[in-house]
C-alpha cells in the first residue's frame, strides 16, 4: 500500500521558507493530505506574569494571565505559542527594502550576504538564517515599534521570572540543522558591530560559549577564529574584507562543569577538624567565585557586556519545589511506587546538574556583566521534576524549526524507529515505550561493580527491538 508521507517526505526546499506541510491527525500520525501553508508552532507553555509598568501599551494579539505565573503553586498553561506572532513580525520585516530595516549598515551586509552570497560549499539553510534574524530583529528592530515592545516586555517577563538574574532567549532549532552555523552567525553579527561601534550596549565581542559536555565542547572549536577550519571563512559566513574584525573577538569555550567551585586544599576529614581549632569555624578550602572565573575564562576578566550562548540548553534551568503532581505517566496518572522512586532519583540528578550549569552564569553575570544568554536546543523542554509540568516549553522561546519542519525540507532523514511487537491486544505497541517493560529488568546503578556484565542476556523483548531495528535498515 503506498504512503506518501514515508514515500515522499520532502516538499519544501532547505533554502527557502517552508510554504507546505503534512497535515497530521489529532493523534500526530500523517493523513496522506499536504496543507499549502507553513506549519504552526504549537506547544504547552507556562503563562509568564506580565510587566506592570505605567503607559505599558495594551495587550492585543495574547494575553497575559494577572493571578497565576511560573511562580504560583497553580500554575496557568496556553497551547497558543507567542513563537507564531514573532515569526510573522520577522517574515514581513524580512520582505522590507534594506534601507527600511531599521539595522545597522553592518548587519545590513551580514544579511545581505546570507541570502544571496554564491556560495561555494554549504549554503545556510532558511531555517539557520532564520534563527539569527529573530535574535537581530528582537535586538535591533523591536524596540522601535510597539508590537515590537510588547513582544520585548513579554519575553523580559518570561525571562526574569523562571531565570530572575538572567535575561534569557532561546532558539529552538531541530537536532540535525546546524546549531554551531547558527553560533557563528550570532558572533559574527556582534563582534562586528562591536568592532565598528565602540561602546554601544547593544553588541559586544566576548563571547562565553557553554557545552554540556568535552565532546560537544571539541567540536564547537570551530567557533574560534584562529581555527583553520573556522566557519566564519570556510564556511564564508563572513564577507572577505570583514574576516579582520572576526579577531578581536574574544571566546570562550567551555563545558558546564567547570563552574564548579573547586577545592584548592586538598584534606581529610581529620585533618580539616584538626585545622579548625578550638573555634570550629567552618575552613573555606573552595575556591571564591572570582578565582572561578579566573581559572575558567580569563580571557573575558574586564569585560563588561558578555554574551552567553549555551549548547544544548535544555539541560540549564532554575528549577522549582516539585510536588507529586509533578510525577504523571504518559497518561496523566500519578507515579507509585518504585517508578516514582526512580522518577524522583533521576529529576534530582537532572536538577543538580542544571542548577550547576544556572549558578555558574549567575555568577558570570555578578563578576562580569552578561548581555544575554541565548539559548540553543532541539528540545527547550521543563524535564520532569523541575517544578513545571514536563515537557512543556521554555516560555522565553522566540523561535522554532522541529523535526518536522527540518524532515519536510530534506535537512535531515526521516527517523525509524520499531514499532511492531508480537504482544497482542495491547493498547499500543511495547516498544513504543520499551522502558516500562524492562528498566526494573536492567542493572542498576552501583548493584554492577566487580561484575563482568553479559552483552547477551539482555532482556529478551530489548534483543527483539535491537533485532527489529536493525532489520528495516
Amino acid at each position: 500500500m503506498s504512503n506518501p508521507f514515508f514515500d515522499h517526505p520532502i516538499l519544501n526546499s532547505p533554502y527557502e521558507c517552508p510554504q507546505r506541510h503534512w497535515e497530521l491527525d489529532p493523534t500526530g500520525q500523517p493523513t496522506q493530505n499536504t496543507v499549502e501553508t507553513r506549519r504552526r508552532a504549537e506547544f504547552i507553555t507556562p503563562i509568564p506574569k506580565p510587566n506592570k509598568r505605567k503607559g505599558a501599551p495594551a495587550q492585543t494579539e495574547f494575553e497575559l494571565d494577572e493571578g497565576l505565573g511560573l511562580s504560583s503553586a497553580k500554575q496557568n498553561y496556553d497551547t497558543t505559542s507567542i513563537i507564531n506572532e514573532v515569526r510573522g513580525y520577522v517574515d514581513r520585516w524580512r520582505r522590507l527594502h534594506p534601507n527600511q530595516w531599521q539595522v545597522t549598515p553592518e548587519t545590513a551586509r551580514l544579511l545581505q550576504h546570507w541570502r544571496h552570497h554564491p556560495f561555494s560549499n554549504q549554503r545556510p539553510f532558511f531555517c539557520q538564517i532564520e534563527a539569527a534574524e529573530t535574535a537581530i530583529w528582537l535586538t535591533e528592530v523591536a524596540p522601535h515599534s510597539v508590537s515590537g515592545k510588547k513582544i520585548l516586555s513579554y519575553l523580559d517577563s518570561a525571562s526574569r521570572e523562571a531565570n530572575p538574574e538572567l535575561d534569557r532567549l532561546a532558539l529552538k532549532l531541530a537536532t540535525g540543522a546546524g546549531k554551531t552555523t547558527v553560533m557563528a552567525m550570532l558572533i559574527a553579527w556582534q563582534t562586528i558591530n562591536a568592532v565598528r561601534r565602540e561602546g554601544s550596549k547593544h553588541f559586544t565581542r566576548g563571547f562565553l560559549i557553554v557545552a554540556p559536555g568535552l565532546t560537544i565542547k571539541d567540536r564547537l572549536s570551530v567557533l574560534e577564529p584562529n581555527h583553520p577550519d573556522n566557519y566564519y571563512s570556510s564556511r564564508e559566513l563572513v564577507p572577505t574584507d570583514l574576516l579582520d574584525d572576526l579577531q578581536r573577538a574574544k571566546i570562550v569555550i567551555t563545558n558546564y562543569h567547570a563552574f564548579k567551585l573547586r577545592e584548592r586544599l586538598e584534606l581529610s576529614k581529620g585533618g580539616k577538624q584538626l585545622l579548625k581549632g578550638r573555634t570550629g569555624d567552618d575552613l573555606k578550602t573552595a575556591e571564591t567565585e572570582g578565582q572561578m572565573i579566573q581559572r575558567v575564562m580569563p580571557d573575558l576578566m574586564g569585560m563588561k557586556n558578555v554574551l552567553v550562548i549555551n549548547d544544548e540548553a535544555h539541560h540549564c534551568y532554575r528549577e522549582k519545589p516539585a510536588s507529586e503532581d509533578d510525577f504523571i505517566d504518559d497518561k496523566g496518572n500519578p507515579l507509585t511506587g518504585d517508578d516514582l522512586k526512580e522518577a524522583k532519583e533521576r529529576a534530582k540528578s537532572e536538577n543538580e546538574a542544571a542548577r550547576l550549569w544556572i549558578s555558574g552564569l549567575e555568577i558570570v553575570k555578578r563578576k562580569l556583566g552578561l548581555a544575554r544568554v541565548i539559548d540553543l536546543s532541539a528540545t527547550p523542554f521543563f524535564l520532569a521534576g523541575s517544578g513545571y509540568r514536563e515537557g512543556t516549553l521554555f516560555t522565553w522561546t522566540m523561535s522554532d524549526f522541529s523535526l518536522m519542519d527540518a524532515i519536510e525540507c530534506g535537512i535531515v532523514k526521516l527517523p525509524r524507529v520499531p514499532i511492531a511487537d508480537n504482544i497482542p491486544n495491547a493498547e499500543q505497541p511495547m516498544f513504543r515505550d520499551l522502558w516500562k517493560h524492562i528498566g526494573k529488568k536492567m542493572p542498576k546503578s552501583g548493584r554492577s561493580k566487580g561484575i563482568v556484565l553479559d552483552p547477551l542476556s539482555l532482556p529478551v523483548p530489548l534483543m527483539t527491538a535491537l533485532e527489529a531495528l536493525y532489520g528495516t535498515m
